[in-house]
């Protein structure tokens, strides 16, 4: 089990793993109980921890990253109970973790982690060496293409630019010898017809001498 396949199912409490989907829903594993059950697409929806953001007073943080510090300080700084008053709730977030927005993050929602981050720790899920490798990999394969691509690019146009230069300059030179050749045309053409007007004043002249 791996905390990538873990989802929170709306409708139903608790965490459970993704065994497989289907296209009217999908078969979960409760962590507290493990029992098996199928859930329909219809009423419930299926959310991925990795997929859920907490709001901060920068950026937006990925859960598993307030959950690491939760379990990197819990030696000094307690868990405090999912039951316990709001006060109490809020003032143990700011405290293993400043940055966070308490204007947007409901106590409702620091309850929610606080039970999760329990069932978590029970399965053994807390360890994010491989989800924080997954995501550097992600934001790695994603960057290096884009770089390509903006490198190879001026060396296209630049190709395509000269190939229609070459293209014009074979048009050019097939183009002026044509003209030539109509102009010598023209001109033995009409030196023809100036040799035929000589021979028909020729044949005049011997009829009026008859």
């Amino acid at each position: 089990m791996e905390y990538r396949e873990i989802v929170a199912v709306t409708g139903l409490g608790g965490l459970y793993q993704l065994l497989s989907t289907k296209s009217d829903g999908a078969i979960v594993r409760n962590l507290a109980d493990m029992s098996t059950k199928f859930i329909s697409a219809r009423l419930h929806n299926v959310t991925p921890l990795e997929s859920i953001e907490v709001y901060t007073t920068g950026a937006n943080v990925r859960l598993h990253e307030v959950l690491a510090v939760m379990l990197e300080q819990e030696a000094d700084k307690p868990l405090v109970d999912a039951k316990a008053d709001n006060k109490a709730i809020q003032n143990y977030f700011v405290g293993v973790f400043p940055e966070i927005d308490i204007d947007r993050v409901y106590v409702s929602d620091m309850k929610k982690i606080l039970k999760w981050y329990d069932l978590l720790k029970a399965n053994d899920l807390l360890n994010f060496e491989k989800v924080n490798e997954e995501e550097e990999a992600k934001e790695q394969a994603a960057e290096t293409p884009a770089e390509l691509v903006a490198e190879e690019k001026p060396k296209k146009a630049a190709k395509a630019k000269a190939e229609p230069a070459a293209e014009e300059a074979d048009a050019t030179a097939e183009a002026k010898p044509a003209k030539k050749a109509r102009a010598k045309k023209a001109v033995a053409a009409d030196g023809e017809e100036g040799e035929e007007k000589p021979a028909k004043k020729t044949a005049r002249k011997k009829k009026t001498e008859e």
